[in-house]
């Protein structure tokens, strides 16, 4: 076979490829269809579940069971994604309205996960069953093949209330997200039924129906005014809070007790909110705090905060909005596959769209309807007429020699063959005109079907079949008794599924709180070779100077007002309150300077810390790896940024000395390969933080500075090489830029 090449530019290879994956990320996997508000991954799941027939009054099944039926049928995209998807619609904690009934441990809303899926069961819920899946054998949605081709699955799940926002969605996709809240079931489902019976009702007016997000975790929303635009625009932020109860205490002592949280606030949040109740009594931002004990269980939330006596209640509970995630934000983005394109929708435009879906399913479940009544009706009226003419059909079958003698007959009053009693039989025979159905049907009854009171029940069922007809034909033809249909079905799912709205809707005042104010007093900062930090009073410091010295790293003493400022070998300047320091005993071990700033351990090394009054007092210089110096004021850094870059470096450069300029006589350099330089500190000039330095040493190819030191009047300085020391007074006087000198060592 000839090899064909086709030549193409790679950019446009890569572009359509990427633009390729990216849809399908976007529509088969990470956002949800407006119709029946459900992702491939959860569609797939309940049609599995359906389909091996795990009903809600059924045994529940093993969750590894419908996973990898799933996986094998309908979704090979790994037993992770299906299982997590199935704990999802599980959680009454994250889901307004579950659609699996779970049976194990299925997570709580502390954050813990799952057990395997070897261990838990599941089954489908009531409603499910009822309002998802209920209609999937009346021709109502398109099947299309599975990703082999050996399966047929359904492209959308017949549902009958507008599940986009009843439980809501969140999904990452490529360049785009979706995040919908929500809402409480019942509204949904009024302000679906005033859409039906006024299409050109606007969104304030369906807002008259649904009032806003109805979390599962409760909670209070605080911006009421804003919900008008969000809804309209499908896009902007709630603000939510946890609902607080005061309680009396032990003692006259008062609790405050959190028994909803903010949606956002589910899983590790909780934990991260009750450490940082906790560093607020740790850090002095509150003295108020006697204890704090989470109390949750099955029944719900309940963290209980224990107050002194005479606690300000307004100002402490203002403080936990403000420093805690006790208020938080639900950032909206109502984007969902409409027509198979993303799309970001207003509350009208969802409802809309899930109603004209509604009307798509009524008029082909009903057309499937009236086709299988018309089927019946011929069959019965070929029976009723069949009754009346018994005797002839017994003697034409009785007088045949096969089934299809028998059948031309009754169809086409064929007798040729077929020995009658009498020629009036015969003539009656050749009149005879069934249809092919009705044929069929005579030839297969029974001869019980024959008993007055059967052909009474035949009759009765025929009246009944021509109603049925009567009705759907109406149903098919008016918009108006559709419409109606699907009202009654919304009210029959309000009545036996609807529960009260958990989520408050209000306009909240801004909380404002009253810092306690702090008694400005000296401390002790230390910090050990591990960047374990910590805060003591000067006198416990003055009690413990030997041991202070010689176990940490860095000791100076500052303002419990002021800052710390952290120099690392990136050039970046951090910074933390001393207040966020915490501040205790002497033996304390402290706490990562990594929890309270932006430093990273695992990216940066401190090269230098000092507190910002010290800063503020004198200039700084700051030495390189490539031998670049400059002498920068100290003012600079003076920032209100908790991170900036305090110099700018040279590709492949780090910094690997940070000095105050505190009556600094020389500089000396000490470079990898040996060689000593010794200058005037005077010779290296005042730059800006943001520029590079000047070079203080020539250096040869692959040799860098290893270590800088600072001469002092009066005072002694010694470099390190080869494990030996070096006396900087050794080192010869040179001018800055030049080669340097290799001491013999």
């Amino acid at each position: 076979m000839e090899e064909k090449i086709i030549k193409t530019e790679y950019s446009e290879v890569m572009q359509k490829s990427y633009i390729d994956y990216a849809m399908s990320v976007i529509v088969a996997r990470a956002l949800p269809d407006v119709r029946d508000g459900l992702k491939p991954v959860q569609r797939r799941v309940l049609y599995d579940m359906h389909e091996l027939g795990i009903r809600f009054d059924r045994p529940y099944r093993k969750s590894a069971r419908i996973v990898g039926d799933t996986m094998g049928k309908y979704h090979p995209h790994g037993d992770s994604s299906i299982y997590d998807a199935l704990v999802v619609m599980s959680q009454d904690f994250k889901k307004g309205l579950p659609l699996i009934d779970g049976h194990g441990n299925f997570g709580n809303i502390e954050g813990d996960g799952a057990a395997a899926m070897r261990y838990t069961e599941a089954r489908l819920q009531k409603i499910t069953q009822q309002a998802f899946l209920s209609d999937l054998d009346k021709d109502v949605v398109d099947f299309i093949p599975n990703f082999d081709e050996t399966e047929k699955e359904p492209s959308v799940l017949p549902v009958k209330i507008p599940n986009l926002l009843v439980n809501g969605s969140e999904g990452i996709a490529v360049g785009m997200a979706t995040s919908i809240p929500p809402h409480n079931l019942s509204e949904v489902i009024e302000a679906t039924k005033a859409y039906m019976k006024d299409e050109t009702i606007t969104t304030k007016g369906l807002m008259k129906y649904i009032k806003g997000p109805d979390f599962p975790t409760g909670g209070i929303v605080i911006n009421k005014d804003d919900l008008s635009e969000i809804y309209e625009t499908g896009s902007g932020k709630i603000k939510i809070r946890g609902k607080v109860e005061v309680e009396k205490g032990k003692g006259g002592k008062t609790n405050l007790v959190i028994t909803q949280i903010p949606y956002p606030m589910i899983g590790a949040n909780i934990a991260k909110f009750l450490s940082d109740i906790a560093a607020l009594a740790e850090t002095k931002k509150t003295q108020d705090i006697v204890d704090i004990t989470n109390q949750s269980s099955k029944e719900g939330i309940r963290i209980v905060i224990e107050l002194r006596k005479d606690a300000d209640i307004e100002n402490f509970k203002n403080m936990l909005y403000k420093k805690t995630r006790l208020e938080d934000t639900f950032g909206v983005n109502m984007l969902a596959i409409v027509d198979g394109r993303p799309e970001t929708m207003g509350l009208k435009r969802i409802i809309k769209e899930s109603v004209d879906f509604q009307f798509q399913v009524a008029s082909r479940k009903y057309s499937t309807l009236l086709e299988k009544e018309l089927e019946r009706k011929e069959i019965q009226e070929g029976l009723i007429k069949a009754c009346n003419v018994i005797d002839l059909i017994i003697e034409i079958l009785r007088g045949s020699k096969d089934r299809q003698m028998a059948k031309d007959c009754l169809v086409n009053g064929q007798t040729d063959g077929i020995r009658f009693k009498s020629k009036e039989s015969k003539i009656m025979a050749e009149q005879l005109h069934f249809s092919d159905k009705q044929a069929n049907a005579i030839l297969e009854m029974r001869l019980y079907k024959l008993i007055g009171l059967e052909i009474e029940a035949l009759i009765k069922e025929h009246e009944e079949t021509m109603a049925n007809i009567y009705r759907y034909e109406d149903i098919l033809a008016r918009r108006d008794s559709m419409a109606q249909v699907i009202i009654n079905e919304l009210d029959a799912i309000k009545k036996e599924f609807g529960v009260p709205r958990k989520t408050i809707i209000e306009n909240g005042e801004e909380a404002v709180y009253e810092e306690n104010k702090i008694e400005e007093m000296e401390v002790c900062f230390l910090m050990d070779r591990f960047g374990y930090a910590r805060t003591v009073d000067m006198p416990a410091y003055e009690r413990n100077k030997e041991a202070a010295d010689s176990e940490n790293k860095y000791v100076f003493s500052c303002k419990n007002t002021g800052k710390i400022c952290i120099f690392t070998n990136t050039g970046q300047l951090h910074t933390v309150k001393v207040m966020d320091i915490p501040f205790g005993k002497f033996r304390d071990k402290g706490i990562p300077i990594d929890n309270i700033s932006n430093f990273s351990s695992e990216k940066e090394e401190i090269i230098f810390v000092t507190s910002q009054t010290e800063l503020n007092l004198y200039r700084v210089v700051f030495g390189t790896k490539l031998s670049m110096l400059k002498i920068v004021d100290g003012g600079e850094f003076d920032v209100t940024k908790r991170t900036v870059a305090a110099t700018k470096l040279l590709e492949g450069d780090a910094v690997i000395n940070v000095t105050v300029m505190d009556n600094l006589k020389d500089i000396v350099l000490r470079t990898k390969d040996g060689f000593f330089l010794r200058f005037s500190i005077d010779e290296i000039p005042e730059k800006k933080k943001g520029a590079v330095g000047v070079r203080g040493m020539k250096l040869n190819a692959g040799d860098y500075v290893e270590e800088i030191q600072f001469t002092k009047n009066g005072q002694d300085t010694s470099l390190t090489y080869k494990n030996k020391t070096v006396d900087a007074a050794r080192v010869k006087l040179m001018r800055r830029d030049t080669k340097g000198t290799k001491l013999r060592i």
